[in-house]
């Protein structure tokens, strides 16, 4: 690839994986998929790395979600159909690393990004960090993140953000359950390493043993699960009012959606 769209970064015992779009918001394309996907790799196979950390580049965005430009491209509607089961890849890999993942999350997470940032271990926000799931504005739905949502909050204030697409802030993230710690804008990298050291503290082959057996139990049949989500995002994407959606996001407009009589 001749772009890193995600860039890797020793901090202490860390791994920091952090998106490098921020003129897209740092939005979630097949590319960042790929290298998400090996910097856990690498992280997994180190012993120095006792915990990964991942971080959205600049100030604005941690991740704004997927990349809708290149989700509405024509062409070969299985790759395509291949490309979006990248979040689940990554989903899966968290869950699997056997090793403490941290959310440093700075600004927006929505969508994709906040389901990203959910799938950690822990999710440490600025205070001026924004979470939704705007995705039912746009003619779609935030299949692939359901999972790691619904371990993190009550359902049905879950499905409430999907309906409604309603932002919140990091301290009504925290009521939920979602967030872990809201502290400072200016001591957010400072929190994230003192977690980082508090992590690290522990013995790595009881974590990596007792992690990976609590995320057994907690993940039962969500391979099942994140199978049925990625066939009902394929199908979705090739709805009318997907299309439109999409459309109207690139156009910068308001959707003029088709209901049926």
């Amino acid at each position: 690839m001749s772009e890193s769209v995600v860039t890797r970064e020793r901090e202490g015992r860390a791994l920091r994986l952090t998106i490098n779009r921020p003129e897209q918001r740092n939005a979630l394309s097949n590319e960042v998929f790929v290298q998400l996907r090996a910097g856990l790799s690498e992280a997994r196979t180190d012993p120095a790395v006792r915990a990964v950390v991942l971080a959205g580049a600049g100030d604005k965005a941690f991740c704004a979600g997927g990349d809708l430009r290149q989700m509405g491209e024509d062409g070969d509607e299985l790759a395509a159909h291949r490309g979006r089961a990248g979040l689940a890849g990554v989903l899966r890999d968290l869950w699997e690393l056997g090793k403490p993942t941290i959310a440093r999350v700075q600004g927006y997470a929505l969508a994709g990004g906040f389901g990203l940032a959910a799938a950690c271990d822990f999710l440490v926000a600025s205070e001026n960090a924004v979470f939704g799931v705007p995705e039912a504005g746009v003619g779609l739905w935030p299949y692939m993140i359901t999972v790691p949502l619904l371990q993190s909050m009550p359902p049905k204030d879950a499905l409430r953000l999907m309906l409604t697409g309603r932002r919140i802030d990091a301290a009504e993230g925290r009521r939920l359950g979602v967030v872990s710690d809201v502290v400072p804008h200016d001591t957010l990298d400072k929190a994230v390493a003192e977690l980082v050291d508090e992590l690290a503290l522990a013995a790595p082959q009881a974590v990596s043993l007792g992690r990976t057996t609590f995320y057994s139990v907690l993940n039962n049949d969500v391979d099942a699960r994140l199978r049925m989500l990625e066939a009902s995002l394929t199908v979705n994407l090739g709805l009318g009012d997907a299309r439109e959606g999409m459309a109207a996001f690139v156009e910068k407009r308001r959707p003029a959606w088709q209901v049926e009589s």
